[in-house]
């Protein structure tokens, strides 16, 4: 099914460049044929596609931590979890104390990087908690 102009000499006519095209396109089952060359729409489906995998990934990972850290927390013995509970209790005081030192002569612009990051932090704090988790059992079971 290839398409012959009546002339082979003669110059198509923009009637007969349409059909030409027309029919090309009907020959390939395109229906579009600027649709593969508009590479920004493609790029932003593209740019969606791998949004949307990063979001689902997140997910995962964020459900593996939270059973990650269910489970190293069940497998701590008692004595531990009550030294690992004053150790952070001692922490929390530290760090507010070391917060309110900071408040009273570290620079605005660093303050406000280091508020950037805590809140970063506080966001990702399962991922963060299990990673200390998984620390804290290597540590036990290392010793023993």
């Amino acid at each position: 099914m290839t398409y012959t102009p009546t002339d082979q000499h003669s110059t198509p006519t923009p009637a007969e460049l349409r059909e030409q095209i027309e029919h090309t396109r009907h020959e390939l089952g395109v229906q579009d044929l600027a649709e593969p060359t508009d590479i920004k729409a493609r790029a932003r489906q593209k740019a969606s596609q791998l949004k949307e995998q990063a979001v689902a990934k997140a997910g995962e990972l964020k459900l593996q931590a939270t059973k990650a850290t269910s489970q190293v927390q069940d497998k701590l013995p008692d004595p531990v979890k009550e030294k690992a509970a004053r150790a952070a209790g001692q922490a929390r005081a530290t760090a507010a104390e070391a917060g309110r030192v900071w408040e009273e002569k570290a620079p605005s612009p660093l303050r406000q990087k280091t508020a950037q990051t805590a809140q970063l932090a506080r966001e990702h704090r399962t991922l963060l908690a299990a990673a200390a988790g998984i620390t804290v059992l290597w540590l036990a079971r290392r010793k023993s």
